[in-house]
């Protein structure tokens, strides 16, 4: 299907709406919407925060009576079903639109093309797959949670250039600047959950909530903890929601940590370890879209020996550490390189004095 350029113009202002909603709209997708009659934008809108009025709705309520006859610019497949709020499709048929173009269809089962199926039924043009890439890349994480069951797991760590994290002390701060620091506070407020392990919790007593960057909302904090040994006055346990998973079902250790404020879960594997996998999973039924870890070597390596990291977010900085320091990931050593994992470089930039590298598996 081909799109005019003035088609591409109008579905790229309607990702930049969508992208305000970068922070807020969880466990909802960023959505974005621009209404167009005869060349001009008669009304835009941007979905802001679950249970509110979607995109479409913004914008119609800003077009009014001009909405008739225009065509509705759409980041995603207007819904078709009954939620918190009443179907965008229904409301542009009401409308008197006459053309929608949506960059993708709905993963959501509950629409999956009935939105634009209702559309064409009622007599109004549809067209799906205008900028589908950075669509889709916009809500990366409700496409994961919708098509696979478990929210995109984004797992982010600091380290110098031989890639150590750490002292053998364990002294951490800071390794990297502080322009960096402040990157990732970005990252971690646009995730709906924040995972890391007892050891980071025990060495380093982080807060792991979102600083120096201004949120309506704090993620919720999960602590992978086999043993539930994280200790009650632990600084994470303060300031938010913590989920606290751990692998023994020990009622003086929950019913202290659930007087401490957090909840406790119990997801042992047959090794007696947590059961990362169910975690992931468990999170996606809670409608967590993304995950972004900051955890220790030996967390980072069993999440990737386990195949449930998609991204990597990784800050260099312009120092070394020395052999005897920490390193990134607790990974089996391998006999050859044939089992190397690749990687494709997705961005790379200075921040501040660091090095940011973003990167997924081939």
């Amino acid at each position: 299907m081909s799109f005019s350029a003035a088609d591409h113009r109008w579905m790229a202002l309607a990702l930049q709406l969508a992208e305000r909603g970068l922070w807020t709209t969880s466990p909802n997708p960023r959505v974005g919407c621009v209404l167009v009659r005869d060349g001009v934008v008669v009304g835009e809108g941007w979905h802001e925060k679950a249970g509110e009025p979607h995109a479409e709705v913004h914008a119609l309520r800003a077009a009014g009576e001009q909405a008739r006859g225009a065509t509705a610019y759409v980041t995603l497949e207007p819904c078709s079903h009954h939620g918190r709020t009443p179907p965008c499709a229904e409301a542009l048929i009401g409308a008197g639109v006459s053309r929608v173009v949506a960059a993708m269809s709905d993963p959501n089962p509950l629409v999956a093309g009935k939105g634009l199926s209702l559309l064409q039924a009622a007599g109004i043009g549809t067209a799906c797959g205008l900028l589908e890439h950075e669509a889709r890349e916009l809500n990366i994480g409700f496409v994961a949670r919708m098509t696979r069951g478990r929210p995109w797991l984004r797992l982010k760590a600091a380290a110098s250039l031989d890639g150590k994290t750490a002292l053998n002390n364990g002294l951490s701060q800071w390794i990297t600047g502080p322009a960096a620091r402040r990157d990732g506070q970005r990252w971690r407020a646009r995730a709906c959950a924040v995972l890391t392990g007892i050891g980071t919790v025990r060495d380093d007593d982080p807060q792991l909530n979102v600083r120096d960057f201004p949120t309506p909302r704090q993620p919720l904090r999960v602590v992978v903890d086999s043993q539930l040994e994280t200790p009650v006055n632990a600084r994470i346990l303060h300031g938010g929601p913590v989920l606290v998973a751990g692998a023994v079902d020990d009622a003086a250790k929950m019913a202290a940590l659930q007087a401490a404020g957090a909840e406790v879960l119990v997801l042992p594997n047959a090794a007696g370890k947590v059961e990362l996998k169910d975690l992931l999973a468990e999170l996606g039924r809670r409608g967590i879209n993304e995950v972004h870890a900051e955890a220790g070597f030996k967390l980072n390596g069993s999440l990737l020996r386990e195949d449930l990291v998609d991204e990597l977010l990784l800050y260099l900085a312009p120092c070394l550490l020395g052999h005897a320091a920490s390193g990134l990931f607790n990974l089996p050593e391998l006999a050859s390189l044939d089992g190397k994992r690749l990687l494709a470089v997705r961005d790379l930039r200075q921040i501040g004095e660091d090095i940011r590298l973003i990167a997924r598996f081939r």
